[in-house]
């Protein structure tokens, strides 16, 4: 199994290289800058544990337009003998455009000869078949402006985990919601709880993105939703998204095992306007101690 592992993890390596050949531009391949070393670490040491799965994004230009779309990328560590786990993305395509385009190119993927290298097969499908869902994205947005005034859903997610601890869950957490311009809060330790607020679309890709591949013992206790047709902005409890870590009960060395100091979390929420989530996350009604 580590021979067969080997052997994937190279491969994908070589992609990634190829991958950013054809595509030397800033921006072009997102990349986190840990991501290769760890592979090229392991290679060198397979009796070690198994690093990262690889995680990237290709950006493309389709049509005279320029339109940027994304294809986000997460590799098992056995691709190519399983499928990457694919998704295409642009804030030109509506939900129901880009479903489409996702299905299609799911099916397209599928249709590949199996254990073969297939992201630049991926990308390549993507320039010449997302323009038409473009065009079509366009036409349903004109539509509906000619009939309606625009109106904007802000959704804010309260997300509760059992601990929050290791840096490259928190890299992903922060990176995350500054690609989809959510504001909000992650507070480390035990336990961890996640407010996300923005474009109700974004929140959901927030949503998926973070829990894939396997994240457990994570949940999301309350969902908000107000629309609007003013700036979703206006809505919007905090002004960035924040690193909360507060005072921790206990000494416990060298363990990642520290509670966090719930009675100023709770206060930090009632400053937020929010005091009435802290029932709803740990299931008990928060008082301030009176000082």
């Amino acid at each position: 199994m580590a021979v067969a592992v080997k052997e994937c993890l190279e491969l994908q390596l070589m992609e990634v290289e190829m991958l950013l050949s054809m595509f030397p531009k800033k921006g072009e391949v997102n990349l986190d800058e840990d991501a290769v070393p760890s592979v090229q670490h392991y290679l060198r040491n397979t009796d070690g544990a198994l690093p990262p799965q690889l995680e990237y994004a290709v950006t493309i230009d389709v049509g005279e337009a320029k339109v940027k779309v994304e294809l986000q990328v997460l590799l098992p560590h056995t691709y190519p003998h399983v499928a990457p786990q694919l998704f295409a993305r642009s804030d030109a395509l509506h939900r129901q455009q880009q479903l489409e385009l996702n299905t299609h190119l799911a099916s397209h993927m599928s249709s590949l000869d199996s254990g073969e290298l297939c992201i630049c097969e991926a990308v390549q499908w993507l320039k010449d078949n997302s323009l038409p869902y473009l065009e079509n994205s366009n036409i349903s947005s004109e539509s509906a402006s000619e009939k309606v005034a625009v109106k904007e859903t802000l959704r804010r997610m309260w997300i509760y985990s059992h601990h929050i601890y290791r840096q490259e869950l928190r890299k992903k957490i922060f990176g995350c919601a500054k690609k989809l311009n959510l504001t909000g809060f992650c507070l480390t330790g035990k336990p961890g709880v996640i407010c996300v607020e923005g474009l109700r679309e974004h929140c959901e890709e927030f949503w998926r993105v973070i829990r894939y591949p396997n994240w457990k013992h994570i949940s999301c206790k309350h969902v908000e939703n107000i629309e609007t047709e003013g700036s979703i902005d206006d809505l919007r409890l905090f002004r960035a998204f924040e690193d909360l870590q507060f005072q921790a009960h206990g000494d416990y060395g060298l363990r990642n095992d520290y509670h966090m100091d719930l009675g100023q979390f709770l206060e930090f929420l009632k400053q937020h306007q929010s005091g009435h989530i802290f029932q709803i996350l740990f299931d008990v009604e928060g008082k301030l101690s009176d000082k």
